[in-house]
C-alpha cells in the first residue's frame, strides 16, 4: 500500500473528527445558552382559590391572584352572579372585596379554598363594602 494514500487518509480522519467536535461543542454550548424557554424563577407553590360574588350588580370586585407583584386584579361594572377560580401562591391571603355602585343594593362576597368553605360578607347600601378573606399556609406541607 502507498504510503502516501495512508498519509491522507489519516489527514481526511484528522479532520472528520475536528469538525465532529466542533459540531458536538456546539450543541452543547447552545443546550447550556439558550434558556428561553424555561422559567426565570422557580415555581412558587398554590393553592385553588375559588371568589364567588352574588346579588344585585354592578359592583367593582377586587382579587388576588397568583401574578408577579402580588397586585390585586380589579374588574368593574360586573354583573351578578361572578365567579372566579384562580390560584394563589401559599403563604398569601387570598382576599376577594366588592364595592357596590351609587345605587342602593345588596351583594355577597363568597371564599373556597380547595373547595372548602371558608368566608363570606355582605355589603349593603350605597357604595357598600365586603371584604372576604382566608389563610393559606407558608409552604404545601
Amino acid at each position: 500500500m502507498n504510503k502516501n494514500a495512508e498519509k491522507g487518509g489519516g489527514r481526511a480522519g484528522v479532520a472528520i473528527t475536528a469538525v465532529l467536535l466542533l459540531a458536538c461543542g456546539g450543541l452543547v454550548g447552545y443546550g447550556v445558552l439558550n434558556t428561553e424557554d424555561e422559567p426565570k424563577s422557580p415555581t412558587t407553590p398554590a393553592a385553588e382559590v375559588t371568589y364567588e360574588v352574588t346579588g344585585e350588580g354592578p359592583v367593582e370586585i377586587s382579587y388576588l391572584a397568583r401574578s408577579e407583584d402580588g397586585a390585586a386584579t380589579v374588574v368593574r361594572d360586573v354583573e351578578l352572579p361572578w365567579k372566579k377560580t384562580v390560584q394563589v401562591p401559599l403563604g398569601k391571603a387570598p382576599t376577594v372585596a366588592i364595592v357596590l355602585g351609587e345605587k342602593d343594593g345588596q351583594a355577597a362576597c363568597t371564599l373556597a379554598i380547595g373547595g372548602k368553605h371558608v368566608q363570606r360578607a355582605t355589603a349593603v347600601g350605597e357604595f357598600g363594602r365586603a371584604t372576604c378573606t382566608g389563610e393559606l399556609p407558608a409552604t404545601d406541607n
